[in-house]
């Protein structure tokens, strides 16, 4: 089959959860034996037209000149590229700035669109984004082929919301093999010495919440904190929490890099609040961490009893000078690592895809 995708900024993965999921997916698909095309933004460090035997498609973007709008445009750009290569599949990542063009949505091609979280919920947009974002939404769920949930909470919204049977596939994880033990030494943390959050520097991440609970702690271990802080709200976070124990690392997309940092801390906190299966929850308890995350519906349908959960500074608090973990943890642990092997295996996710590409996956509820 010929197979593009499109709705991230590309591949190899320098950005996020959406570019980490085409660029696993798409390796899958081309081991499996068939052309893959993946578009690139053009601002993508990456400039090679061939990545690991994917077909890569740079696409003018110019969010980094213009802002957001740049995003719509990008995805125009790529969308219209689209309409030339008659993909037998052409899968979305996602509708914020796509589904605005779904009238030009190739008509001989198969559009399977991955509706992505709430995202009208989240706190960084005011009224007028929401509501567009909201209308984004519509225009994906009534216009797309197949609709992917990612979570069992959004499968059952997109069926009360719009009578849309969406198809529930879940993002996968890979269980490394080894960590190296002296990753962490690069920034002077020690095994075990430290607690670990990776996010995008976002209010509706609960960064701001975890480090407050941190500051209100006997603050035995550092906090370390992974994420591109050039943002508005990471300046805000650097310049207003400023303590010896508290590291912000900057971004780091180099994979066994994140893996050891995960794996050797104590702790490690998921404080995302809005969407459905997060990538990095499924790859921290592939790492073997032990899990404080965010309370909410979509994390908990992950983690079930296999962690502890914070909705306040002070839960955070309490989480960090509660001497009765280390036994518990041990067993979340394994109760994480049995059940990402069990249900978020890549090669499950990849056939469960393969289902979906050809006809044979249907959507139910």
């Amino acid at each position: 089959m010929k197979i593009g995708i499109l709705g991230t900024r590309g591949i190899p993965n320098a950005y996020g959860g959406f570019e980490q999921f085409a660029q696993y997916l798409a390796q899958g698909l081309v081991h499996r034996g068939h052309s893959v095309w993946v578009y690139n933004s053009s601002d993508h460090p990456y400039r090679e037209r061939e990545w690991r035997g994917i077909n890569i498609i740079h696409c003018t973007d110019w969010e980094t000149k213009i802002g957001t709008a740049g995003q719509f445009i990008y995805d125009l750009n790529c969308l219209k590229d689209a309409r030339k290569r008659d993909f037998d599949v052409l899968l979305q990542l996602g509708y914020t700035s796509n589904s605005i063009w779904h009238r030009i949505w190739p008509k001989k091609t198969l559009n399977v669109v991955n509706m992505d979280g709430l995202e009208w919920k989240r706190s960084k947009y005011g009224p007028l984004t929401r509501k567009f974002l909201q209308r984004a939404e519509t225009w994906a769920a009534r216009h797309g082929d197949v609709l992917v949930a990612d979570s069992i909470g959004i499968r059952d919204y997109l069926y009360e919301k719009y009578g849309r049977e969406a198809v529930y596939i879940p993002y996968g994880a890979e269980i490394p093999d080894r960590y190296d033990p002296r990753i962490p030494g690069q920034w002077g943390l020690q095994p075990d010495d430290y607690t670990l959050l990776i996010a995008r520097m976002e209010p509706e991440n609960n960064v701001e919440m975890v480090i407050r609970g941190w500051m209100a702690s006997e603050k035995e271990k550092k906090l370390v904190l992974v994420g591109n802080t050039g943002n508005k709200f990471g300046k805000y976070l650097t310049g207003t929490y400023r303590h010896e124990k508290i590291c912000f690392l900057g971004a780091i997309y180099d994979q066994p890099t994140v893996n050891a940092l995960r794996h050797y801390a104590s702790l490690y906190f998921h404080g995302h609040s809005v969407g459905g299966t997060n990538p990095s929850l499924l790859e921290a308890m592939a790492c073997g961490c032990a899990i404080a995350a965010h309370k909410n519906p979509f994390n908990r349908a992950i983690l079930e009893d296999a962690a502890c959960y914070f909705s306040s500074a002070e839960d955070v608090t309490c989480i960090l000078q509660d001497r009765r973990g280390a036994a518990q943890h041990a067993v979340w642990k394994e109760e994480n690592l049995a059940r990402v092997g069990e249900l978020y295996r890549w090669d499950k996710i990849i056939s469960d895809y393969m289902n979906i590409f050809n006809g044979k996956e249907t959507p139910n509820v």
